[in-house]
């Protein structure tokens, strides 16, 4: 059996400054990592895009499920995780959900990269 080099013990002084606090929280990293775990998924961009482009603001979940080819349930999980990521409103009337985007939801995710 060959035996593995040692290293010496640092001598002296570290190779680089020590770090300063991070500038993005444990917490706050978690929150905006949920945003963009929620927009990784192409049926959830799909989606996010229908909403946006309804021209009444809103989009009922009966009017998205054939245009994606996903049967209802899946559509209402996908949905949820975007309203979970605060990216769109839901809004029950009766027995169906509406959905809208949050206002200034998608300027909040564009700065998110711009501020970090």
């Amino acid at each position: 059996m060959t035996a593995l080099p040692t290293l010496d013990p640092a001598t002296g002084q570290d190779c680089c400054d020590p770090m300063g606090q991070p500038a993005l929280g444990a917490e706050e990293a978690r929150r905006k990592a949920m945003v963009f775990k929620a927009l990784a998924d192409p049926n959830r961009l799909r989606l996010l895009s229908m909403v946006k482009a309804e021209s009444s603001g809103e989009s009922c979940v009966c009017d998205l499920t054939e245009p994606l080819g996903l049967g209802q349930p899946t559509v209402s999980h996908h949905l949820k995780i975007l309203v979970d990521a605060g990216l769109l409103h839901r809004e029950k009337r009766g027995t169906w959900a509406y959905y809208s985007l949050v206002p200034g939801a998608l300027d909040d995710v564009a700065g998110i990269l711009a501020k970090l």
